[in-house]
């Protein structure tokens, strides 16, 4: 095991049973697994019938992986870090039915912000994270856990929080509680068009909660006075912050103030680290 990876292997067959439910999947669906790990999640996948593409960084489970089910026809390896390999394994073989995983902690929000970033919006998602990411994931506006990682994910998708999962449900227990987070298309996507963009934007004005969202806009570059404008047109007030609004009022904010940009190129946007999404 690799600290670097915070590798905590899921043991409880229990746990792993109703997170292959949440799955949903029928025999022949094709489906990502990120982080196998041992395998454990991957032979249930298998025994269900399910063709598995696995995304592991850690060569030495990768070796391990590939004596316990290479010889499946069902079953395929993918070497390296997820989020440099994934692009290029949908190039080869497409879009997959379902994508789930044990995130590790470090990068789970960066792997689900890639996935909804780069377009990869499969009918269900089932991911393993900590606790927090997954409030995360499915706050409101107003509540203390809203931030831009979840106007990311709610403007794409609906988020539930199936069931929680305590410590002594991996080795090495883990000192946080996790939980299941299920994403489903949402069936009208905000910003589907440009989901990469209206994302830079609102990491940009969320970079700090103190803020308005105008001086947040304003400290990435964007002009105060259009921007004062642009929430004036939309019947928004000039003080607002961003976590008090919806994903669909940040995405009207956003077509205007692009609607209203001068020719040239872009504003330097001030990119928060991905764990701070």
């Amino acid at each position: 095991m690799s600290k670097r990876f915070g590798q905590n292997f899921l043991v409880n067959r229990t746990q792993r049973e109703r997170i292959m439910a949440e799955l949903r999947a029928n025999a022949g669906a094709t489906v990502w697994e990120i982080g196998p790990g041992i395998g454990a999640m991957t032979a249930l996948a298998l025994e269900a019938g399910l063709a598995v593409t696995a995304f592991e960084i850690d060569h030495g489970f990768s070796r391990l992986l590939r004596h316990l089910f290479g010889s499946s026809p069902s079953f395929r390896l993918v070497e390296g870090d997820f989020l440099k390999t994934w692009k290029k394994a949908l190039e080869e073989s497409g879009a997959p039915e379902r994508i789930f995983g044990n995130l590790p902690y470090s990068a789970s929000n960066a792997i689900v912000a890639d996935l909804i970033e780069g377009g990869l919006v499969p009918p269900r998602m089932v991911f393993t994270v900590q606790k927090e990411a997954a409030l995360r994931m499915a706050a409101s506006p107003g509540s203390k856990d809203y931030s831009a990682f979840s106007v990311l994910c709610t403007s794409a998708c609906k988020v539930r929080l199936a069931f929680d999962l305590g410590a002594s449900s991996f080795w090495p227990a883990p000192r946080v509680t996790s939980s299941l987070a299920v994403l489903e298309p949402r069936r009208e996507p905000v910003a589907a068009d440009d989901r990469l963009g209206f994302s830079r934007f609102v990491r940009s004005v969320f970079l700090s909660r103190r803020k308005t969202l105008r001086n947040n806009a304003m400290a990435a570059g964007r002009n105060g006075d259009e921007v004062a404008r642009a929430l004036a047109d939309l019947g928004i007030r000039p003080d607002v912050r961003a976590e008090a609004l919806r994903p669909e009022e940040l995405a009207a904010l956003y077509v205007e103030l692009e609607r209203r940009r001068p020719a040239g190129p872009e504003p330097s946007i001030a990119m928060a680290p991905p764990p701070g999404l």
